[in-house]
């Protein structure tokens, strides 16, 4: 292992308190007839997931403008486009 540096993270032990296991809670409730998973694929976005996410929350009257993402990311790369255009004309 390298010398220490102030970079190092040292882990502590965890308090006797937080090891201990909790006790399975009971549900009284049940899933519902309609809920159907035969036929779902475990994991089938688990790489997308994996990448991260980076969800934007719009405005009432923003979102009105537009009915889906792919108008949102079109309407922005537009932007993007005239924003590259007007630092190169400087």
């Amino acid at each position: 292992m390298a010398a220490s540096s102030p970079w190092t993270l040292t882990v502590k032990s965890l308090p006797d308190r937080m090891k201990t296991p909790k006790a399975p809670q009971k549900h009284d409730d049940e899933m519902r007839p309609e809920y159907d998973f035969s036929k779902g694929i475990r994991g089938k976005y688990y790489e997308r997931y994996k990448e991260g996410t980076n969800i934007v929350v719009l405005d009432p009257e923003v979102a009105e403008v537009f009915p889906d993402s792919a108008a949102v990311n079109d309407a922005l790369m537009a932007l993007v486009r005239i924003a590259k255009r007007q630092r190169r004309a400087k």
